[in-house]
């Protein structure tokens, strides 16, 4: 059982790193903004976000635990987080310092009920790998176990100890964060927080339960049964728990090593090809996905001489796995023949298909977005865009992102593990061959896909023609509609001279809001001091600002403009 005294320090930590930069940035984003100081906010915003993503990758690798899957999880938030952040945490490595063997023993015999020596004739002190959550050891099966399975080598995946309660900690520290981020207008427009990280406690809580992370293999292994391409590792149910997993042991050459694959006779290239088709399977035919396809979850086999294929992938920790329900993959695929045929308009409606886009979002800008795009860099792979000049690179990357946060999203279940799964694919066949164009994967696939559709493609095209033929009959009614509105003078147009009318209105709209913030903020503070007395206090102090920005503002009104010096 984890020490009480260490689980309040560790959860007070996280909730006063989150407190701390929650202030910061409503101070410098939202603040200052509404007071007339935008660009004392815009500068060094970068060099902010990017302080903030640092400190949070010391916090995580410090505490482990959920933490460090709390910043993979961030890094593929490209929709809402600013880059900044994102580039920062995507390197964030799973890895920690490993738990002595008698802990992991001690926990290893109460869960199979038998010392390791008698279930097991070999168990290496040394772990394989070692991880936030557990650790790999290898190990040989008894004689007996062994005659049983037709298995001798394998690996045993053991939970830290201690790693539920841990589990739980943070997720109730996160769930307060997330508490805390609904309240803020900004936020809730465009994103259910509660619900964002209730999908990610329940994906936590399945990764630390052993038995349902062997079925989700054996459901793995029944889509790819009759595929050569693939293959995944036997359990061994005799050895496997809630906390203990037993699995055959596949170590082969990971798929990122390059030099590895070319001495065994195996070309990068094809190897990159064919990751790339088997992922796209997973999403697009199956429904049922590997959503961690990091190198260290998959293995090239080389096969016999005999055999058809010269080798195979084989998956291996199954703890994250992501379905598409069927809605979702019908929008997944009008998305992906989009992408095949450079369509921004199509991207844009497939979007709207997936359900990420709420249907209130005015798409204009991001149609015209997606446009550019595919104008500027459609079809080039990851050499060619690293020959593009990173200035360009980066404006666009601004103006696109802007468009995009602006806009009202809503995320359907499992979608971010697809965003995470493709994410890591496009990476992984990029380094195996830094030619690699996604492109010629994407536009063969997409072929077999309309044709798997036929009749559908057909019927949306029909009804594409029905509308177009709709639009093109409503025409000239409209026109005549607007020619009548000119005539009677009602056609209202914006100006200048009215927008500046505004600017009174608006410096008391700002009186308002300051009103509003300093009033939240003191009956926030109050509130929140009775739990927490270091935010609580935090809270009432920084009340003061928009107060005196109500004041101050409010005599400045009552000068006019044609009083002072």
């Amino acid at each position: 059982m984890a020490d009480v005294g260490n689980m309040r320090a560790r959860s007070r930590r996280i909730l006063w790193f989150a407190a701390r930069y929650l202030v910061q940035t409503w101070w410098f984003e939202l603040l200052l903004p509404r007071v007339g100081l935008a660009r004392v906010s815009a500068r060094n915003r970068s060099a902010r976000l990017l302080h903030i993503a640092q400190r949070f990758r010391v916090l995580a690798v410090d505490l482990g635990g959920l933490m460090i899957k709390v910043g993979q999880f961030m890094s593929s938030r490209l929709d809402v987080l600013p880059p900044e952040i994102t580039k920062e945490l995507e390197g964030l490595q799973d890895e920690v310092p490993p738990v002595p063997f008698p802990a992991i023993r001690a926990l290893a015999e109460a869960e199979l009920g038998v010392t390791l020596e008698r279930a097991f004739s070999f168990v290496d002190p040394t772990p394989l790998a070692a991880a936030s959550l557990g650790q790999v050891h290898r190990a040989r099966l008894s004689s007996t176990d062994a005659a049983e399975t037709g298995l001798l080598d394998v690996v045993v995946k053991i939970q830290r100890p201690g790693i539920s309660e841990i589990v739980d900690v943070d997720l109730s520290a996160l769930r307060r964060v997330a508490r805390w981020l609904s309240r803020i207008r900004l936020v809730y427009d465009r994103v259910d927080m509660p619900a964002l990280v209730e999908e990610f406690a329940f994906t936590s809580l399945e990764e630390i339960d052993y038995l349902h992370e062997a079925a989700s293999a054996e459901r793995f292994a029944q889509n790819f049964a009759d595929d050569a391409r693939v293959s995944v590792p036997e359990f061994v149910w005799e050895r496997t728990t809630r906390r203990v997993l037993t699995l055959q042991d596949v170590t082969a050459i990971k798929i990122n090593d390059v030099d590895g694959l070319r001495a065994a006779g195996i070309d990068p290239a094809e190897v990159a090809d064919a990751f790339a088709a088997v992922m796209f399977d997973q999403l697009f035919v199956h429904g049922y996905f590997h959503a961690d396809p990091h190198p260290g979850n998959i293995f090239v086999t080389p096969l016999g001489a005999d055999d058809n294929r010269k080798w195979k992938f084989t998956f291996i920790d199954f703890g994250m796995m992501g379905d598409v329900p069927e809605a979702l993959r019908q929008g997944l695929v009008t998305l992906l023949i989009a992408a095949a045929a450079r369509d921004g308009k199509g991207m844009v409606d497939g979007i709207r298909e997936v359900g990420v886009l709420l249907p209130s979002a005015d798409t204009a800008e991001l149609e015209r977005a997606m446009t550019k795009l595919f104008a500027r860099f459609g079809g080039m792979g990851f050499a060619e865009l690293q020959d593009v000049d990173p200035r360009e690179f980066r404006a666009f990357a601004i103006e696109f992102g802007d468009v995009v946060r602006s806009l009202p999203f809503q995320l359907p279940e499992n979608f971010l593990l697809i965003v995470r799964a493709m994410s890591l694919t496009s990476g992984m066949c990029s380094s195996l061959d830094p030619a690699f164009n996604i492109w010629n994967s994407v536009e063969p696939y997409s072929a077999q896909l309309i044709r798997a559709e036929g009749g559908n493609v057909v019927q949306a095209a029909a009804r594409q023609a029905v509308s177009v033929a709709g639009i093109i009959a409503r025409l000239p009614r409209r026109l005549d509609n607007l020619t009548t509105r000119f005539d009677e003078g009602t056609v209202s147009v914006q100006t200048p001279r009215l927008e500046r009318r505004l600017v009174g209105l608006e410096r008391t709209g700002r009186q308002i809001i300051s009103a509003i913030l300093f009033a939240a903020l003191l009956i926030g503070g109050i509130l929140l001091r009775a739990e927490d007395v270091v935010i609580g206090t935090v809270l009432m102090a920084v009340s003061v600002l928009p107060l005196l920005h109500a004041l101050f503002a409010g005599i400045l009104a009552r000068r006019g403009p044609g009083t002072g010096t």
